[in-house]
């Protein structure tokens, strides 16, 4: 295959409703507001969505930075260039520091491009191999009745591993009522970077109710703790914020603070990092899985795709669009049965935008020539 020249983009800012609020140890979520990325190649088209937040509450990159970076930088660099391949569009992004979520909406939506230039789905070309996934479910920080109540429901329609979001104050008898009213579930919960070392008695207290893991319970960026913490559990530590690299993961299987790794595509690059950490895990033996940031259907079909590799062995985040969105960017229904997710056909991500739809919801649109 010919390299592929960049001809031109577009990139939006997309406002989507949420159906019902989604709160975390951050704070509470009412929409999810996201770039859209488009990159054209002489008719075809590979889109990918930002999973950074408005303010940096979750990591340090913003939309307004990231938006910005696009356009006056990294957009203009790629234009009119010719790739091989996603690693020499990687290549072209090494030297930025940082900026991981952004870099990561060129680096996809260049894989999306060059899955659909070769006429084969993305899971094939990242080297995956399954038709469907296994997916769990998260459920936002509310009443313990209610939490109960949404965990029995999505353990009826099949979901395989419910998570608990807390923090300090919402935590232990939280997942007491969970775990006793749900002896069998499979249940993990995330902090967000909730705790310190300070609170080894609610970690103790956790570390008993048989829980999957527990995940990012210290600082965002502080893999010496999340050691020390594990170190004194029998429970595995799950680590999402801190690991935005696989020498990031390297260190943190190596110094023992983490038994399980969450991959977030955008969070690390892109998908030849992803694969770095994957592949790195799997050597170690240890599992990864797909966490998700309440993408729309261009970011969840990414993610599906991602979680086809082999060392996906636990359920991600990946669940049903409608549990979101009342409705999405995407014309294809991403709809979990039984807690399997459909691997989406055809040549690259497999769905396609709504435009109309798209449309109403972009706040703001920038097309590159």
């Amino acid at each position: 295959m010919s390299p592929l020249k960049i001809d031109g983009a577009e990139l939006r800012l997309v406002r989507l409703p949420l159906l019902t609020p989604f709160t975390i140890a951050t704070g509470t979520m009412h929409e999810k507001l996201f770039p859209l990325l488009t990159l054209k190649s002489g008719g075809l088209e590979g889109i990918a969505e930002g999973v950074m937040d408005p303010l940096p509450d979750y990591l340090d990159e913003t939309i307004a930075g990231a938006m910005a970076l696009l356009g006056d930088v990294l957009l203009p660099q790629l234009l009119g260039k010719s790739f091989e391949n996603p690693a020499a569009v990687e290549r072209l992004l090494v030297p930025w520091r940082g900026h991981y979520m952004t870099k990561a909406m060129i680096e996809m939506a260049f894989w999306d491009l060059w899955a659909k230039a070769l006429d084969l789905p993305l899971k094939t070309v990242l080297g995956g191999e399954r038709d469907a996934i296994d997916v769990g479910v998260s459920l936002g920080i509310g009443p313990i009745d209610d939490t109960l109540a949404r965990a029995r429901k999505h353990l009826d329609l099949g979901y395989k591993r419910i998570k608990l979001k807390i923090m300090p104050g919402h935590d232990v008898k939280l997942v007491e009522a969970v775990r006793n009213a749900l002896p069998d579930a499979h249940l993990t919960v995330d902090a967000n970077s909730a705790y310190t070392l300070a609170d080894m008695e609610v970690m103790m207290a956790l570390d008993g109710f048989g829980l999957d893991y527990i995940e990012q319970p210290l600082a965002w960026d502080d893999i010496h703790d999340h050691a020390v913490l594990q170190s004194r559990m029998k429970t595995a530590i799950c680590l999402d914020e801190c690991i935005r690299t696989a020498q990031d993961a390297r260190k943190a299987l190596a110094g023992g603070a983490t038994r399980v790794i969450n991959i977030k595509v955008g969070r690390v690059g892109g998908f030849l990092e992803s694969r770095r950490i994957h592949d790195l895990c799997a050597a170690w033996t240890f599992p990864v899985w797909c966490g998700g940031m309440l993408e729309s259907g261009i970011g969840r079909a990414h993610n599906i795709h991602l979680s086809t590799l082999a060392n996906f062995s636990k359920p991600g985040d990946t669940s049903s669009s409608s549990r979101y969105f009342a409705k999405d960017i995407v014309n294809e229904a991403l709809e979990a049965k039984d807690g399997r997710m459909p691997v989406p056909q055809g040549p690259g991500i497999g769905v396609t935008l709504n435009r109309d739809f798209l449309e109403t919801v972009t706040v703001n649109q920038e097309s590159f020539p």
